[in-house]
């Protein structure tokens, strides 16, 4: 069990479920004063000023083409910014672009702002055990006194200092107050779970069942995650079969069992378990894509099992991190037949793989696809039953016979949010360069405005607006109404040549749509359609960033591999996608 043996002391510490409980209270001593007894109950506690040793040795853990289109249209991307707004890392760089304009102090912005960790204590923490009148006197300059132990451990936790420091402090606790909370109990098998301290959790365990009549949630998800990473791991299938008693187990739960099992060499098992994780609607963790296809590379037979997981991928739009598509290179090398070779790479604007030079799929939806995605929008977000919050009936019926009336639209613009790009200009003379440069391309356009616009102010000049008026098809909402459905039903009605122009990146109406494969669509045909004014200066011409002409999924032609990929260290929003990819091919 990886007992400790206290040195000059002839006890054997086996009774410390005896005095484990709430902390209110000290439990009857057996002998003598109740500290006495607890001091020598604690089997895995070191004592102060004792020598200790372990039964048992520590495991330490380890753009936008228009080819396809009528009238051509050649948007202009603004070098100091990436291609388009959906591109992985445009959201940070963005915000530190507009930080630095304005003059903000970004690092120290960061530096008088960050928060402090949960429960961490303005005290020092220890890097070596510590006797009980050093922590005697460690809690006295604690602000919180009452929570001293807690906080301290806590602390210890997220720094991660040597277990013993955890057990001196455990030690002083039990002698103080007689007992240990299940909550401090809790902590500490945290640090010795998240350490690899195996022994340690094995202690914990017998314990903890035997003073408690139930485990909460985290304490088993947490033997779990430990019992899984020893030869013990078949308890950890034991404790998930209860846990699923109570309630539904976690992704991560799964995770850490079917990776015990893969660790130790019983595919079948974690294969068993992955099947069940998919059929309870749970989305797998990317450690536990990472496992499998570390195991696929020393035993073989699971080729067609680990090809569903990248076809997993590619129906949920899930991008592999950067650790897991190296293992996924791997596997695909370590297959003999065919053989495959991997390279990192980047893809071309123009949709080709810069090392294979195959074109990657098509970001234009399917005459399907795109049947299916009008259908949907036009049901859950056109006619929702949030919709006449936004606008009234009168006012849609009125806007849907202005559309059928008129010539399928090329680009509909947001009026409001594209006046307000730059504040180096008035918003009608803003609007008006944006439709002038589009209309100089022999686009039908669409401008959505709200009434305020047509009353005559320093922001809405008459004769800018008339101007505009000449250029464009224009339809003006009421003051209060949301525009943003009136854009979706024009650009959706006039067919999928039809591109929109905003910074709005529609979130709240992708999350109306009521299914998953759905809102994947409508996000796919969003960065197909979407421009974003990248730079606009007065006087000069309007920059757009442009419109990708692939889309960014997993993908296979048979005898080669796409697939997209997270970089390290580089942030990326909900609705960016990444911009490294691994090209797979077969050797011949």
């Amino acid at each position: 069990m990886g007992s400790l043996i206290m040195s000059k002391s002839r006890t054997c510490m086996k009774h410390l479920c005896t005095w484990v409980g709430s902390p209110l209270y000290l439990r009857p001593a057996l002998t003598g004063s109740p500290k006495y007894n607890i001091l020598h109950a604690v089997r895995f506690i070191i004592k102060p000023h004792m020598q200790f040793y372990c039964t048992k040795g520590d495991k330490s853990a380890q753009s936008f083409s228009r080819a396809a289109k009528e009238k051509g249209f050649t948007p202009r991307a603004r070098p100091a910014f990436p291609n388009s707004v959906f591109t992985a890392g445009t959201a940070r760089r963005t915000a530190e672009y507009l930080k630095k304009r304005a003059g903000t102090d970004t690092e120290e912005l960061s530096n008088n702002n960050t928060p402090k960790a949960r429960g961490s204590s303005k005290v020092a923490l220890p890097d070596h055990p510590l006797t009980m009148s050093e922590w005697t006197k460690l809690k006295e300059a604690s602000s919180k006194p009452e929570r001293f132990d807690l906080q301290m451990m806590e602390g210890l936790l997220a720094a991660r200092v040597d277990v013993n420091v955890a057990k001196s402090l455990l030690t002083y606790v039990a002698q103080e107050k007689g007992t240990l909370s299940y909550e401090l109990l809790l902590r500490y098998l945290t640090l010795c779970v998240m350490g690899g301290h195996h022994s340690e959790v094995y202690d914990t365990y017998d314990i903890m069942r035997a003073c408690f009549k139930t485990l909460d949630t985290g304490a088993s998800s947490l033997f779990i995650k430990g019992f899984s990473q020893t030869e013990r791991w078949r308890e950890a299938l034991s404790l998930l079969e209860g846990m699923k008693k109570a309630l539904l187990p976690s992704p991560r739960n799964y995770g850490d069992a079917i990776a015990g099992a893969a660790l130790h060499g019983d595919i079948e098992t974690s294969w068993m378990l992955y099947g069940e994780l998919l059929e309870l609607g749970l989305t797998p963790h990317q450690n536990t894509w990472q496992c499998l296809f570390q195991s696929g590379i020393t035993q073989r037979g699971q080729e067609d099992k680990l090809f569903s997981i990248l076809s997993y991928m590619r129906d949920n739009q899930i991008y592999p991190e950067e650790q897991l598509i190296k293992t996924i290179k791997s596997w695909f090398e370590s297959l003999a037949d065919p053989k495959w070779r991997g390279t990192f790479s980047v893809v071309a604007p123009s949709g080709e793989c810069r090392n294979c030079k195959a074109a990657l799929e098509s970001i234009q939806l399917t005459k399907e696809e795109y049947a299916e995605l009008k259908n949907k929008v036009m049901k859950d977000v056109l006619e929702g039953s949030d919709i006449f919050n936004k606008t009234t009936p009168e006012e849609l019926e009125s806007f849907k016979s202005f559309v059928k009336r008129r010539p399928p639209f090329d680009i509909v613009i947001d009026g409001l949010n594209v006046a307000n790009t730059t504040p180096k200009a008035t918003h009608s003379e803003t609007l008006l360069a944006v439709v002038s440069e589009l209309e100089q391309q022999g686009l039908n356009i669409l401008v959505l405005g709200r009434k305020h616009m047509l009353q005559p102010s320093r922001n809405w000049d008459r004769q800018n607006m008339n101007m505009i008026k000449q250029k464009a098809h224009c339809f003006f909402t009421e003051n209060i109404s949301e525009d943003d459905p009136f854009l979706l039903y024009a650009a959706l009605y006039s067919g999928n040549h039809c591109n929109f122009l905003s910074r709005d990146l529609m979130r709240d109406h992708k999350a109306c749509i009521s299914d998953s494969a759905t809102r994947r669509l409508f996000f796919k045909w969003q960065r197909g359609h979407q421009l974003v004014i990248s730079h606009y200066t007065p006087g000069k011409k309007v920059r757009f960033q442009r419109i990708a002409t692939y889309d960014t999924i997993l993908q296979t032609a048979g005898s080669s591999w796409h697939i997209p990929y997270d970089e390290k260290g580089r942030d990326r929003a909900t609705y960016e996608v990444p911009q490294s990819w691994l090209c797979l091919t077969q050797e011949h």
